[in-house]
């Protein structure tokens, strides 16, 4: 094949991260060769994340899926797609008409990004509705706790930062998960800014910042009020909050009730690095970015709502360089007013105690599932729950390529279309460009994406006519409202368009979605910071990883026992490379140990998403709740201890 035979061609990437990247897809033969990022891309730039860029090697992996499998005991044997859906959909009518449609439950997460996506929520909303999720396990806590403080929840664009003099990564680690913004807080940096991290982990991204200060797990909203303890006593406070902020007299008390060294102690850290970071955040304007961590703890509306008050008090909202972002409006641009039906779902199970809330449900009880992007066996607590849960369904339905920990408890399993295979729109949470994605190669034989197998799905439950549009077609009802303002189907199809309604920065006017108009200061915050126990001194944290997507790992990443960070004094009696036994109140795992002397002596760290079937899952150690709201899961407070493993106690993977 000579060089001039091959193709580029333009796709995105729609897996749960926030950049949605651009990607160039060299095709040769009609076989991807190559991955690259888009040059043309404004936060891409031409290069893509480690997990994006080795692709390849999940779209060609001889796991993956190219034909439907149905159970055969506690096997699975491959079926024809006419035989499976005809099952499939007789199966769904005939429990429909004897319990109800809240006897299905239809449970969608972010293993794809697409907007499409919404179109298969849309299909069970018309033939029910059927039950679904409430809350989200990832953001809920902080989308609750910004609209309860801000009426609204949006971020500066992501170019603003390099209005700032000030960059605040409030347990953020952009190098895992937000690394398109590296260069740009580099470049901000390099025009006088300070970059400042905040995080009880120390990662990657500390390195490359000016002040980082590393709390006890938990420990956030003792740190915020001693920043605002700070900026009150030394006059940094805006002298206008008051203007445009409700509740500001108790929370100035509230931040004044404590010295800056009780502060510093509840937050453990030393009281001049507090001070430090008090100073650098009074040097406006400042940006305070938020990550998608501190919020999965029993008080994560809580912590989010102390950093927005922050933000209010020190007159950093509403100016270039400024604001408190956390999540920006992926769905923002998009008429999604298509979606749901008549009749609002008759039941919600909280996604964060899916598995208990399953096996609890009665009158009716869950009789099926279908689960669309989303492998909740690894990803959610309780995992043994959550298997037990889809296992013991009448009917469980799982759409994915790979026979993941959810999979491998269905009775269906549907193979369909990975992100290069994709006809879809996306946004982004982590800036505001729009995107489309194009298939660059088409599916293998076998293989449907989840809009065909809803319209055959349609097709056997006497919604044909509903679901007979085309993607493109949904895709053009999907931008009615942005088509008029540079933001076509067209538009997008000759490049990334930033999204017509997203703001350069919020409220800059200082008036707020509120009922008042005004910034809600939360008035009361919980203080006790979760802590390991007596029995069980550490805190787990399963965090972000870069070396793969959520669950989605390469089948040979998950082979022998997961590793463990910690401090060496935390593993007395270890030695670094021993296998150990971590110890929850509700499950154990065998890791491998690695000793690494800049964590914090309190937590036992892993990397999220490891699978169950490998042994390797840290949520099947994590109890299922939710936190104090938005219907997160409280992931990172759960005390856990460190056991030798006995001469005959080898790791044997659960693969059933």
């Amino acid at each position: 094949m000579s060089e001039s035979a091959a193709e580029h061609r333009r796709t995105a990437c729609n897996r749960d991260c926030p950049d949605a990247c651009g990607i160039v897809a060299t095709v040769e033969d009609g076989r991807i060769t190559r991955l690259a990022g888009d040059p043309d891309h404004p936060v891409t730039r031409g290069f893509l994340c480690h997990r994006t860029s080795r692709f390849l090697e999940r779209q060609y992996h001889p796991d993956r899926l190219t034909t439907p499998l149905r159970r055969r005991g506690d096997s699975f044997e491959p079926v024809g797609w006419d035989e499976a859906l005809d099952d499939i959909a007789s199966r769904l009518l005939r429990i429909r008409a004897e319990s109800g449609p809240a006897a299905i439950l239809h449970y969608r997460c972010g293993g794809s990004m697409g907007l499409l996506k919404e179109v298969v929520d849309h299909y069970f909303a018309r033939f029910g509705p059927v039950s679904v999720k409430s809350g989200d396990v990832c953001t809920g806590a902080g989308d609750a706790a910004q609209m309860i403080d801000f009426g609204d929840e949006e971020s500066h664009d992501l170019f603003d930062l390099l209005n700032s003099r000030t960059i605040v990564l409030w347990g953020k680690n952009l190098h895992v998960s937000g690394v398109h913004l590296i260069p740009v807080v580099l470049e901000a940096r390099k025009r006088g800014a300070r970059l400042v991290a905040v995080d009880p982990i120390c990662h990657r991204t500390a390195t490359i910042c000016d002040l980082f200060v590393q709390p006890r797990p938990g420990g956030d909203i003792p740190l915020a009020l001693g920043v605002a303890r700070e900026l009150f006593a030394t006059g940094a406070a805006d002298p206008h909050a008051a203007d445009c902020c409700d509740g500001l007299p108790a929370f100035r008390a509230l931040a004044l009730s404590r010295s800056l060294d009780e502060w510093a102690g509840l937050a453990d850290v030393a009281p001049e690095l507090l001070r430090e970071l008090a100073l650098a955040y009074a040097a406006k304007p400042a940006a305070l970015l938020i990550g998608w961590g501190m919020q999965r703890r029993r008080h994560g509306s809580a912590t989010v709502r102390a950093l927005d008050a922050l933000g209010a008090i020190s007159g950093n909202i509403g100016i270039p360089g400024g604001g408190v972002s956390y999540y920006f409006k992926r769905r923002g641009a998009f008429d999604l007013s298509f979606t749901g039906s008549a009749s609002p779902p008759p039941r919600r199970l909280p996604e964060a105690r899916l598995g208990p809330a399953i096996l609890e449900a009665r009158e009716p009880p869950i009789r099926a599932v279908w689960i669309t992007a989303a492998n909740p066996v690894a990803m959610l607590p309780e995992s043994h729950a959550v298997a037990e849960a889809l296992a013991s369904r009448e009917l469980t339905v799982v759409v994915d390529s790979f026979l993941t920990d959810s999979a491998r408890h269905a009775h269906y399993v549907l193979p369909t279309t990975t992100l290069l295979e994709e006809d879809d729109l996306l946004g982004a949470y982590g800036h505001h460009w729009l995107v489309e994605s194009r298939p660059v190669v088409p599916p293998p034989d076998g293989v449907r994406s989840d809009h065909r197998i809803i319209q055959e799905l349609a097709l056997r439950t006497g919604l044909a006519e509903e679901f007979s549009a085309d993607e493109e077609a949904w895709k053009r009802r999907l931008l009615a409202k942005v088509a008029d303002r540079g933001a076509s189907l067209d538009d997008l199809r000759r490049g990334p368009v930033r999204n017509p309604l997203a703001p350069l920065i919020t409220t800059p006017d200082r008036r707020f979605a509120t009922p008042t108009g005004r910034a809600n200061l939360v008035t009361e915050l919980p203080l006790d910071a979760p802590a390991g126990t007596a029995l069980r001194p550490l805190l787990l944290m399963a965090l972000a990883t870069e070396r793969s997507q959520a669950s989605q790992w390469l089948p040979g990443q998950q082979v022998g026992p997961a590793t463990a960070v910690v401090h060496p004094a935390a593993a007395l009696g270890f030695a670094d490379g021993d296998l150990a036994r971590v110890e929850s109140e509700i499950a154990s795992l065998v890791v491998r140990l690695r000793f690494d002397s800049r964590q914090r002596r309190d937590v036992l760290l892993m990397e999220k998403g490891g699978w169950l079937s490998a042994g390797r899952c840290a949520n099947a150690l994590v109890r299922a709740a939710e936190t104090d709201a938005g219907g997160c899961a409280v992931y990172h407070d759960t005390p856990v201890r460190l056991l030798p493993v006995p001469d005959d106690d080898t790791p044997t993977p659960d693969r059933t």
